[in-house]
């Protein structure tokens, strides 16, 4: 680990700055003997925290107040407000703090190389190479020969109905529609234009008249953007964590009507659903699609699309697309999940095209990773903590990009010398009541094999109020 000395002006590393926390994660916990001493940790960022603090109870019969949390919110704020003078989003820290008052608070990182840790002081997803993404997020749309626009397709009915429908509104002119292009980069589908020829959609164009804005909603079937507020959604528009987004694969059916894809530069987004799901043309359609078919992109989820429409005119007709196949074939699972819910045993999980393969809670013998050694795509592996029989299988998984182990697997591999090389990303499963400090010790370990930034520690002693 890296130990720097706290600097004399930055605010976030003033013992005074952190008291109030320290005092309030203190209080949180049962009181001890003297002589002995609290751990405490969490995470501090500037718009959350992770720590539990203690909170004033509410009087029998009241629901909690605002003001029950005051002290928590003023002891937080306070490290908000130096984290922002000091131009950092969060921070990690732990304390040992004796029952004299004597405290040494640890502060680590950040690091530019390392997603920070949800809801715990822990590291989150290592990045090992820079700018690395996991598989889903470079894939790009297959080609499909002989794809057309739906039968449905004519543009003079869509832009008699939308006429009908929206008499008064201002539609773009041809230099707004081109200036639109040369942002996207892309060549707008003709449906497209026909709609905002007949309503461009910006706000100015209603004042303050949200009638007018719910009769474009009814007359097109979505909240629409304005020309100004399309956009392409491509993979990097729909960001995830590497230690979600590895666990996901590309999955086209032969019969699907949408590609599987996280994100496609044929995807041009121009509406919402109202709750958060956006609306697209698709461009790239999957085998039984249609080019310019009308997809909705989910905001609970960070792949694929569903089919709405066969067309824009379909879509303003209220003619739903009829569904023709799914994500998945009938084949073995991309992602398989050993635990005690699903499947049994690693021989299970294992074929040719298996890409992602996690071990979760498992209440048997532990498993060997031999049945899925050489196989060509497997790329990922997330293993419960305690449940690889030997952790140096993994040496000969020479194609994983992504591998989440527990503490203890970890260390087994660094002190072998057998972290696979061909990693872009790693993570550090911790369950419980770790502390922070050794699982910090070892994401700087495999950091520093790929030459990465490492997490910083900065400590800051003090005294708090002795325990009565």
């Amino acid at each position: 680990m890296i130990d720097r000395k706290p600097s004399s002006s930055p605010a976030i590393h003033d013992f005074a700055t952190w008291e109030p926390v320290l005092r309030l994660l203190r209080a949180g916990r049962p009181t001890r003997h003297v002589g002995t001493s609290a751990h405490v940790a969490g995470r501090i960022g500037r718009h959350g925290w992770s720590p539990s603090l203690r909170r004033r109870s509410p009087q029998p019969g009241r629901a909690a107040q605002v003001d029950d949390m005051r002290d928590e919110m003023e002891a937080v704020q306070r490290v908000q407000s130096a984290l922002v003078d000091a131009g950092i989003d969060d921070i990690s820290f732990t304390a040992e703090i004796s029952s004299t008052g004597r405290t040494a608070l640890h502060l680590l990182g950040p690091s530019p190389a390392v997603e920070p840790g949800i809801g715990t002081p822990h590291p989150g997803a290592l990045i090992l190479v820079e700018g690395a993404l996991p598989e889903p997020w470079r894939r790009l749309p297959d080609p499909v020969p002989g794809a057309a626009p739906a039968a449905s397709v004519d543009l003079p009915l869509l832009d008699r109905t939308l006429r009908e429908r929206l008499p008064d509104a201002i539609g773009a002119t041809e230099a707004e529609i081109g200036a639109a292009e040369a942002r996207l980069g892309v060549t707008l589908p003709d449906e497209l234009k026909v709609l905002y020829r007949v309503v461009r959609a910006r706000w100015q164009d209603w004042g303050d008249d949200h009638e007018a804005a719910r009769r474009v909603c009814a007359a097109v079937g979505c909240e629409l953007f304005s020309l100004d507020d399309l956009y392409v959604a491509d993979a990097p528009s729909r960001h995830c964590r590497w230690e979600f987004a590895a666990m996901e694969a590309v999955v086209t059916a032969p019969d699907a009507a949408v590609q599987g894809l996280v994100g496609s530069p044929g995807w041009i987004v121009f509406g919402d659903n109202g709750g958060g799901d956006r609306l697209a043309v698709d461009l790239t359609p999957g085998p039984r699609g249609h080019v310019g078919q009308i997809i909705m992109l989910s905001h609970e989820k960070s792949i694929g699309a569903d089919l709405l429409a066969d067309s824009l005119l379909d879509l303003v007709s209220e003619r739903p697309g009829a569904p023709r196949g799914n994500r998945h074939d009938d084949g073995p699972p991309a992602v398989a999940r050993v635990n005690t819910g699903n499947l049994r045993s690693i021989e299970a999980a294992a074929h040719a095209d298996l890409e992602v393969l996690s071990i979760g809670v498992w209440d048997d013998a532990p498993l060997s990773l031999a049945p899925v050694v050489g196989l060509p795509r497997l790329r990922t592996l997330s293993a419960y903590p305690g449940t690889l029989a030997d952790p140096l299988e993994i040496a000969s998984l020479t194609g994983l990009e992504f591998l989440e182990l527990g503490p203890q697997e970890w260390r087994v591999l660094l002190d072998a010398g057998a972290v696979p090389r061909s990693l872009s990303a790693a993570a550090i499963e911790v369950h419980g009541n770790r502390d922070v400090l050794p699982i910090v010790a070892i994401a700087n370990d495999l950091l520093a094999l790929w030459d990465r930034p490492r997490i910083t520690r900065t400590t800051v002693e003090g005294v708090l109020d002795p325990l009565p």
